[in-house]
């Protein structure tokens, strides 16, 4: 039985999950360094304990390094760029026509098991038949864990430990080093050429965009989403992509800060006098 909340995301929710959700398309970007996680334990190892600190706070604890992974589906698709497959999905992962759908990435969404397809979808039965050793998502406000529905939380969380990684409100290249981070400890190889050469890839499009933002001072850009009826304009300092270009120099349009208004009026001169006068 798939579950379901009661309330769909902002428009503003959806917008930061684009932020980040290339993950799938950026995220291959700066796997590097070592294969140790960030609580220096040994990655590629199955022996042993696991363990990893997630962007809540929260140590994340396994008696082994959990193999069985499901993830929100630009999580996995991140993870599978830098080298790590996961066995099942949760969120957008097909188009109607049975294509993937972009935030899947370079997923092979025939592949993998989906709990859910949509927001407030996901599969609790199917899920827990999977045996799953670990959940992993992204986080946009505060420490909600990204399409993970409020009204089965509970249970979906009983069943595997969770990690949550922020995507807002930090640069690109911080969520991609904590993805990196995550793929290494749970056994991927940062090192192999597919990461390195995508890490060369993205460092000569970071440079060229530098270059080119010096060569165009004063271009501006307007990053914004639209609707039937309105336009939404984004700020750069909530989105990790926009954030990183921003680094980069470039320049967005954004929102005026509101106008102070006028100052209060005086109080009246009945409302001055000295009452003990």
């Amino acid at each position: 039985m798939s579950t379901s909340r009661t309330h769909s995301p902002s428009r503003r929710g959806i917008l930061a999950a684009g932020g980040a959700l290339g993950i799938g398309a950026f995220l291959t970007a700066c796997g590097g360094g070592g294969s140790k996680d960030s609580g220096g334990n040994d990655s590629g190892s199955d022996s042993g304990p696991w363990t990893f600190k997630d962007d809540r706070g929260t140590t994340v604890k396994a008696d082994k390094t959990p193999k069985k992974v499901v993830a929100f589906t630009g999580t996995a698709a991140a993870l599978h760029d830098f080298g790590f497959e996961c066995a099942g999905v949760f969120g957008p992962t097909k188009l109607k026509d049975g294509k993937p759908d972009p935030q899947a990435g370079d997923l092979d969404v025939d592949k993998v098991t989906v709990l859910g397809n949509a927001w407030g979808e996901f599969n609790v039965e199917k899920y827990a038949a999977m045996s799953p050793e670990l959940l992993v998502t992204n986080m946009l406000q505060a420490q909600e864990l990204w399409y993970v529905p409020d009204d089965s939380k509970k249970k979906i969380l009983g069943l595997a430990p969770s990690v949550g990684i922020n995507v807002t409100k930090v640069s690109l290249t911080q969520v991609i080093g904590r993805y990196a981070e995550l793929a290494g400890s749970l056994g991927a190889d940062l090192k192999a050429k597919k990461v390195t050469d995508a890490k060369a890839r993205f460092e000569k499009a970071s440079e060229a965009l530098r270059q080119a933002t010096k060569a165009k001072k004063g271009l501006k850009v307007l990053c914004a989403s639209g609707s039937a009826d309105l336009l939404y304009v984004s700020e750069p300092s909530v989105y990790a992509d926009l954030t990183y270009f921003k680094q980069l120099g470039v320049e967005f349009i954004v929102r005026p800060p509101p106008s102070p208004g006028p100052p209060p009026a005086p109080p009246p001169d009945d409302a001055r006098k000295d009452p003990a006068a």
